[in-house]
């Protein structure tokens, strides 16, 4: 009896969870990402905005946001649209 086809099954298998595994390049900041509440208060001529994973609009004063996808780094909110643009 050869061992070979479970030899080979483990290596596929620790190459699977290595390539799931989080990088070690991968940003450690232990910052706390700014709210929403905060963004909008910090900039409140912004009408719209997004973290990379939602795309947001402010109507009838309030946030009105897309479902974020399910494989997104989220970041910190960046204004794309400022109210008179």
């Amino acid at each position: 009896m050869t061992r070979r086809p479970v030899t080979a099954m483990a290596c596929l298998f620790a190459f699977a969870l290595l390539c799931m595994a989080r990088p070690l390049w991968a940003d450690d900041s232990t910052e706390p990402m700014q709210s929403m509440q905060a963004f909008l208060r910090d900039t409140p001529d912004c009408v719209e905005f997004t973290d990379q994973c939602s795309f947001c609009r402010i109507t009838d004063g309030k946030a009105m946001c897309t479902t974020p996808s399910t494989a997104c780094i989220k970041r910190d909110y960046v204004c794309t649209r400022k109210r008179g643009e």
